[in-house]
């Protein structure tokens, strides 16, 4: 069988979710959108559940998904509902919502619910993405309260650049959000991942940990905090062919990669179709048979070249780690002008084994 596969620890996404609530001393959703950042999401759903205060997904479609496993914690809908049709399956599921929107808080004045919901109550703060505007927002708190169609609210905004240690704008959304929540009684959730890594001094009663609970951080520069996470994907494959090259002689599609000298090079059994990025360049790191390398030439669809020139210990079949615990995906991310974000979330076709449940 085809050797590229996906190792996922449990242990440290429950590691990194707990360095989470330790820094933070709140509650902690655990953020699992886009099948957990590619690493599965009812996996690591189970994984969590018996310590996470709930989790956190994109849309219904993904939280009816954790519903189906099993999972019974409480799940926030991150982007609400779409259509008001499907308000009955949030009553019926028990699932929390945000509302970022006026014509969301109408539809829920105008359902006819069995039961009152959980709402997060959503500010624009300066991402002008979704949210509602400050000037709208102590309205809508108390159309919601007055509806009697809602069992709780929670006070909620996102930062635009939280992972910029250095930048004033995230205590510029704060002062926007404290005044406009202004003499409203009710539990906040502002904190993101970098949030939760490299802003200590912003308040939370709940947040939202999602790429660091991966073992990636958010950051370009150095954090202690983050520097505690660990990885919990391993991307590895194999070397499935060994070439011997002169000096003048070019490697793969485009001859983007031309051997200076002399060179050992290793095929790997690793492309673009899964989820490696096709935009990495030479240089980016590798780790073969257990040896630090770097990739070269461009990446292909199905297969990538690695040099094996000064890592005589490596031939046909020695293993190639390309991103994990000792080539960290934000490097990899970094090479290929990226974020880790998206090459998790990239990630198909290989297979995921689970270790640590």
């Amino acid at each position: 069988m085809r050797p590229a596969r996906a190792l996922i620890d449990l242990q440290a996404l429950r590691h990194n979710y707990r360095i989470a609530r330790e820094v933070t001393g709140a509650r902690a959703l655990a953020v699992i959108k886009a099948d957990a950042y590619g690493h599965g999401a009812v996996r690591c759903a189970q994984a969590l559940e018996a310590e996470a205060d709930g989790f956190a997904v994109a849309c219904i479609e993904e939280a009816l998904d954790l519903r189906a496993a099993g999972i019974r914690a409480p799940v926030l809908l991150l982007e609400g509902f779409f259509e008001a049709d499907e308000l009955s399956l949030i009553v019926e599921h028990d699932f929390w919502c945000v509302v970022h929107s006026l014509w969301q808080l109408e539809a829920i004045e105008q359902a006819a619910l069995s039961k009152p919901i959980t709402v997060w109550l959503k500010l624009d703060s300066g991402m002008h993405r979704v949210g509602l505007h400050p000037a709208d927002y102590q309205a809508a708190y108390q159309r919601l309260l007055a509806s009697g169609k809602v069992a709780k609210i929670v006070l909620m905004s996102h930062f635009a650049r939280a992972d910029e240690l250095h930048c004033q704008a995230s205590a510029e959304q704060v002062a926007v959000f404290e005044a406009a929540r202004q003499g409203l009684s009710a539990e906040i959730s502002l904190r993101n991942s970098p949030a939760v890594l490299g802003w200590p001094q912003i308040p939370s009663d709940w947040v939202r940990p999602g790429i660091m609970l991966y073992g990636a951080t958010p950051f370009e520069e150095a954090n202690a905090v983050a520097s505690r996470l660990q990885p919990v994907m391993t991307l590895e494959s194999k070397v499935i062919c060994v070439r011997e090259l002169p000096a003048g002689e070019p490697i793969g599609y485009g001859a983007k990669f031309i051997t200076p000298k002399p060179m050992r090079v290793g095929v790997v059994a690793m492309g673009y179709a899964d989820g490696y990025p096709r935009q990495a360049p030479t240089g980016t790191p590798v780790m073969v048979a257990g040896q630090r390398s770097q990739l070269i030439g461009r990446v292909s669809m199905d297969m990538l070249c690695v040099d094996l020139t000064d890592v005589p210990q490596a031939g046909l079949g020695s293993p190639v780690e390309l991103w994990g615990k000792n080539i960290l995906a934000s490097d990899v991310a970094t090479a290929a002008g990226t974020i880790p974000y998206q090459i998790f979330c990239n990630l198909r076709r290989v297979p995921r084994l689970y270790s640590g449940a």
